[in-house]
């Protein structure tokens, strides 16, 4: 069902892979694994984190060989040269990929449909493991059709970021943040200042940083897949209501003037956020070591999304995982650094080191983050967080959704139309 009649997909596919064949030729020798004279057998990681990231994998790695007399894990970091996603499918495509590879858990429903990941269910059963321990959405996020193809290892969650002193400014609590939209339109209306055309400071962008239609169509109260059906429902009432507010915004505050504001800001130091000149945004957690770096004195707070009702608040979720591509040459060996690596203490080095929230929120506490009053926030909305369909067409989706936004605020489209379009083209695609 999933790649039927999808003729001209699959010469894109084929002439990929030949592609990736290519790649895979400069690159078969960083998958070369085996057992020594010793009886130790080597597996190959792929990864691509570097800086502070690449040493918390290593730490991973280490504390697993130390445990492991038989086993040595070799990791390797691949994302110097061509991209992970082609150096990995043109491993796959040769014979030869890694034991264990560095994976986008948003990536797993189209890599598991084309048969590129190996099925772990059975080794998870045998060992015990099931999806209790860890945050819902991680877990679905790492099975397809219900098998799981990915260990997850770390997590992200968006919330309205807001700064405390441009509250002030406007007369505004800044201890009581927007809860509701409506609320959320009144306070951004106080903190914005506009000079004719130009912001001086705007108080809110529904559409900026993480303000994706995820966003606000689950903060609405709707779905964009149905599991039972099997169908995307971009059109759903609620997320077309979600739209319409967020085209609703743009008029109000007139697109080009905002557009015009956003192409002029700045990042690191410059991010508007920093300056003073927004307000308010929706952004993720790993914003939060940029603002500790360039302005470690800013007086801010974050908050769930706002709702209309003020309440059932939410997010959505994403992060990385570690998956044994199909084909690895030692699949077993390469188990047991992956179940190592998802456990409590392999999340704890890593998240610990790198300073990410984990998908096992005993980890999150052990790490000090519950006590902390910005990160805590983000560790109390996981579990009532979502994550984006697991779908071989989940990229499509993605774009379908991103364009519906663009169109619906400039103008170029109702809202109920847009998405009804995206749904049509991206269930199309999964006939």
């Amino acid at each position: 069902m999933l790649w039927k009649n999808h003729n001209l997909k699959k010469v894109y596919l084929a002439v990929f892979i030949m592609i990736a064949l290519t790649l895979f030729a400069c690159s078969s020798d960083e998958t070369s694994g085996g057992e020594d004279e010793d009886g130790v057998t080597t597996i190959t990681f792929w990864h691509e984190n570097s800086g502070v990231g690449e040493e918390a994998i290593n730490a991973v790695v280490d504390a697993f060989n130390e445990k492991h007399q038989d086993i040595k894990v070799d990791a390797v970091y691949t994302a110097a040269n061509e991209s992970q996603n082609e150096k990995l499918l043109a491993a796959v495509a040769g014979g030869n990929p890694p034991d264990v590879s560095w994976f986008d858990r948003f990536k797993v429903g189209s890599w598991a449909d084309q048969g590129s990941l190996t099925d772990l269910t059975a080794y998870a059963e045998k060992d015990g493991i099931t999806g209790d321990k860890y945050y819902p959405f991680a877990w679905e996020e790492a099975t397809y059709q219900d098998k799981l193809y990915a260990m997850p290892v770390d997590t992200d969650a968006r919330l309205l970021f807001y700064n405390k002193d441009a509250f002030k400014d406007a007369g505004l609590d800044p201890e009581k943040p927007p809860k509701t939209i409506d609320e959320l339109e009144e306070a951004a209306e106080k903190l914005t200042i506009k000079d004719g055309n130009r912001f001086k400071r705007i108080g809110f962008i529904p559409w900026y940083n993480q303000g994706w239609l995820y966003s606000w169509g689950w903060a609405y109260g709707g779905n964009f897949y149905d599991e039972e059906a099997g169908k995307v429902t971009a059109d759903d009432p609620k997320v077309v209501e979600s739209l319409e507010w967020m085209t609703k915004y743009a008029k109000e505050y007139n697109v080009e003037d905002i557009t015009g504001f956003t192409d002029s800001s700045g990042s690191g130091e410059m991010d508007p956020f920093l300056t003073g000149q927004l307000a308010m945004h929706i952004g993720g957690n790993w914003s939060i070591s940029g603002y500790l770096k360039y302005k470690p004195d800013l007086n801010y707070g974050v908050t769930p999304i706002p709702t209309p009702t003020g309440e059932n608040f939410t997010s959505w979720s994403g992060g990385m995982a570690v998956v044994i591509p199909k084909g690895a040459e030692h699949p077993d060996e390469a188990w047991e650094f992956v179940k190592f690596f998802g456990s409590e203490e392999g999340q704890e080095i890593y998240n610990g080191m790198y300073k990410t929230l984990s998908v096992i929120d005993s980890v999150n506490e052990k790490l000090g983050y519950k006590d902390d009053p910005i990160f805590s926030e983000f560790i109390n909305i996981l579990p009532e967080s979502h994550n984006r369909p697991v779908l071989p067409e989940g990229e499509l989706l993605w774009n379908e959704l991103s364009n519906a936004v663009d169109n619906a605020i400039h103008g170029n489209g109702k809202p109920k139309d847009l998405l009804k379009s995206a749904n049509e083209k991206v269930n199309a695609a999964l006939e």
